[in-house]
């Protein structure tokens, strides 16, 4: 602050102006010429502004509209303790209807379910909540609303939560890991999933492209001509995809779909597939993989990632590349033409923009990696 602002008291008024720092010009302009300011401490911030200025109080007190010892106030805060003294201070109100043991009663209910209480619902709301604690604690509604505030409680709100049931959950993990950290040296290491039910949509009205201070538009109403599957192998070592588009994921489709995979790599001493646990990656009883694996004088191994952890398998990833810079936001006329994009975005990674991940996680290191 300074020098010859520390000299003044609160309890005096100087007619002459104040000296302001460059850090309090730099907090202090912010709370006079922004558009999102409170009219409390625009008003408070204005009066110590134009003092500076050299205004004289009197003209501040018509500038402004307030009372000279508004000026006085605000003045003498300011001199005091600056930029920060223009907040309000701190005040004890009115002292508290409710106890502690009230209002943790309150929040037990909110954190308990509703049909506990009498109400066929599955949330709670402010309303429902009260009508079930009136009969422990007489708390008004805008009370039980402040304690919920208060202590960050949320009850109307709920979040997806998925948790594997995998029982061996961490070994898989850690064998598929083991194999992206130190992917062998005789083998390749390819991802592959299904991206099922992409659908065709087209637009009734073209997308407005963005213009400069307005962002693109999109008409809400489409067409729809059906859907597309898209099956995928992403390459670990260098990001290529081989991928097949079509009507149905059927085990045939599959099955096609790896035996060109074996085609790719027919040069490769190994082939190591993770994918996940569809019956379709299973034998069956046809035993479809044991049979596919002898046309193919077993170079084939698979691995399984757990239950409810796709985030384990790399080609993930690769959906979601496609589906932001292919997918969303797209008007096709056709499956056909829905196709058509789809391979040919493939096509343009696979030339230019292919690359590999940079896997971080690094499995569970108390667990014993299985290599």
């Amino acid at each position: 602050m300074g020098a010859v602002r520390a000299t003044h008291v609160a309890a005096s008024f100087h007619p002459c102006p104040l000296v302001l720092s460059a850090e309090d010009i730099a907090r202090l302009r912010p709370l006079v010429f922004g558009q999102k300011v409170e009219r409390r401490m625009w008003l408070r911030a204005s009066i110590v502004w134009q003092l500076a200025q050299g205004t004289p109080p009197e003209e501040v007190v018509e500038h402004l509209g307030v009372h000279l010892r508004t000026v006085r106030k605000w003045r003498g805060r300011f001199a005091e303790r600056g930029v920060p003294g223009l907040q309000d201070l701190p005040r004890s109100g009115a002292p508290s209807i409710y106890t502690v043991t009230q209002r943790c009663e309150v929040l037990a209910i909110a954190c308990d379910e509703p049909r506990h209480y009498g109400l066929e619902e599955n949330d709670w709301t402010v309303s429902t909540l009260t009508q079930a604690a009136q009969s422990v604690v007489p708390m008004s509604r805008s009370s039980i609303w402040r304690t919920l505030q208060h202590n960050a409680l949320h009850p109307h709100r709920v979040q997806m939560w998925l948790h594997s049931i995998d029982p061996a959950f961490r070994e898989k993990v850690n064998a598929i890991v083991s194999v992206y950290e130190n992917p062998p040296e005789d083998a390749v290491v390819v991802c592959v999933d299904e991206k099922t039910g992409i659908q065709a949509t087209e637009r009734k009205s073209p997308l407005k492209r963005p213009v400069p201070g307005r962002p693109g538009r999109f008409e809400f109403e489409y067409i729809r001509h059906g859907t597309q599957s898209l099956l995928a192998a992403f390459n670990i070592r260098d990001g290529k995809v081989l991928a097949h588009c079509g009507k149905t994921r059927s085990a045939d489709d599959l099955v096609a779909f790896m035996e060109g995979v074996a085609e790719h790599h027919r040069d490769a001493k190994r082939i190591i597939v993770i994918w996940d646990n569809l019956n379709i990656h299973h034998d069956g009883t046809q035993g479809r993989w044991t049979a596919f694996n002898e046309r193919h004088s077993g170079k084939f191994q698979f691995l399984y990632r757990p239950l409810h952890a796709s985030w384990v398998n790399q080609v993930e990833i690769f959906f979601s590349i496609v589906g932001r810079r292919c997918l969303r936001h797209g008007d096709f006329s056709s499956e056909e033409d829905l196709r058509n994009r789809l391979l040919a975005f493939i096509d343009s990674w696979n030339q230019t923009d292919g690359h590999p991940f940079r896997w971080t996680f690094r499995g569970y290191p108390i667990q014993e990696v299985i290599a």
